[in-house]
């Protein structure tokens, strides 16, 4: 079967799981920010050390994000209450998932054109 990019959503493409990371387009990354706009390598803290700082650049897309898709890992963890109260403050929902997860969701989400972001840790 073919796939096309058109009548697809613009920007990065979270085509695969490679190892402990994740295809996108044509490079490959263990820890993953990602926006409509642009994709990056992530070396993420430990989940209870997330900071919004160590989100800040999906964080800076204009406009915000709808909401942040938080991959944690092979596992679904919850991330602490004071960076989900952090980002409600700011306006932007956070949906903590494990990573595969994640990385279907920002395909599904982005083909409905949604405008969110996504930071996923490496796979375990």
């Amino acid at each position: 079967m073919r796939i096309d990019k058109a009548g697809r959503a613009e920007g990065p493409t979270i085509s695969g799981i490679v190892g402990r990371g994740f295809r996108v387009d044509d490079g490959v990354y263990e820890g993953l920010l990602i926006t409509p706009e642009r994709a990056d390598g992530w070396t993420p803290p430990a989940l209870a050390e997330l900071t919004l700082e160590a989100l800040a650049p999906v964080l800076a897309l204009e406009p915000a994000p709808e909401f942040l898709i938080l991959g944690t890992g092979s596992r679904m963890l919850r991330p602490s209450p004071a960076l989900v109260a952090a980002l409600e403050a700011k306006g932007i929902g956070v949906e903590p998932m494990d990573s595969r997860a994640a990385a279907r969701a920002w395909g599904v989400l982005r083909a409905e054109l949604r405008w969110i972001a996504a930071a996923l840790y490496p796979l375990d």
